[in-house]
């Protein structure tokens, strides 16, 4: 993954809580859609059975429109303002990512007809308050609806390789964000809202999660032409190493594989994000596309 030296980075839509003291700690969301533990086998499965690619610990669909809080909480991504500043500062790349899957959003739903209102990235350890209710570093990436956030602990990517044996690299994490934002474009366009059965392998939320799956392969489509505000691009290139290692991600958080490692068995009724094969499928359908009328997994006989 190639990124621009000489793009301008802004960190307005990323707020780095690390080492504010967040607060928060586990417990049930509203609703009381607590964390799925998934049988009770231990510490992993709260690192494994919402993990990744969640729902974004629904709390709600649609929220009102509601002003970005500009970054001001102490943190490392903070100073970062150009492509180059990621030679020294590694962690940059994450505004990189931010700017480059929201920039593409922003430009293409008002192409379409549809108003974008901002997301932030809010990175945090440890534990974080959100509009879902408090959350810990163990429940993965996650989206929040009610108040249109992205929530990421950068030491989840460390989880992905080590336990769940993906082999990870830029555009695996790129592949994660992008997915969580293809939540905020569901709960922008009402989807979200319609999710009521939320196990199957057919359930509302497997098709949610592979819609979310082929939203993030469209802004792969279209990655290496999002500009920023100058007009240069924020990624110069993607290989097709990058691209497997994305779609590796994907599997390895397929319903059916994490069941295998954590349960020993594989249980289709319980699925909640779908399998490893369909999550490859619908991520690469919305690359191979790159139009949002390819992602129409509510409509599809086959997942």
């Amino acid at each position: 993954m190639k990124f621009n030296p000489d793009a301008d980075l802004d960190t307005s839509g990323v707020e780095d809580t690390r080492g504010s003291g967040g607060g928060g700690g586990g417990g049930l969301l509203p609703g009381g859609l607590g964390i799925p533990v998934g049988g009770g086998i231990g510490g992993i499965i709260l690192l494994v059975v919402i993990l990744l690619l969640n729902g974004g610990l629904p709390g709600g669909g649609g929220s009102s429109d509601q002003p970005v809080t500009q970054n001001t909480a102490p943190g490392n991504l903070n100073a970062c303002k150009k492509g180059s500043d990621i030679g020294s500062n590694p962690e940059c790349r994450f505004v990189l990512y931010q700017n480059s899957i929201e920039g593409f959003w922003a430009a293409e739903l008002p192409r379409r007809g549809k108003k974008y209102v901002r997301a932030p990235l809010r990175v945090f350890d440890g534990s974080v308050n959100t509009g879902c209710g408090p959350a810990t570093s163990a429940v993965g990436p996650f989206y929040c609806p009610p108040d249109r956030r992205v929530y990421l602990d950068l030491g989840f990517f460390k989880t992905l390789e080590t336990q769940l044996g993906a082999r990870g690299g830029n555009f695996a994490e790129a592949y994660v964000v992008a997915h969580e934002y293809g939540h905020h474009i569901q709960n922008l366009y009402g989807i979200l809202d319609r999710i009521k059965s939320r196990e199957g392998p057919t359930s509302d939320s497997v098709r949610s999660e592979l819609q979310a799956d082929c939203l993030a392969g469209i802004w792969t489509n279209h990655a290496t032409t999002v500009p920023d505000k100058n007009g240069k691009t924020f990624i110069e290139g993607l290989t097709e190493d990058d691209i497997a290692r994305g779609l590796d991600a994907a599997a390895s958080v397929g319903d059916d594989r994490i069941q295998q490692k954590t349960q020993g068995q594989v249980t289709p009724e319980s699925f909640s994000h779908g399998t490893a094969e369909q999550r490859m499928k619908w991520f690469k359908t919305g690359m191979d596309s790159g139009d949002m009328t390819a992602c129409d997994t509510w409509s599809a006989d086959r997942l």
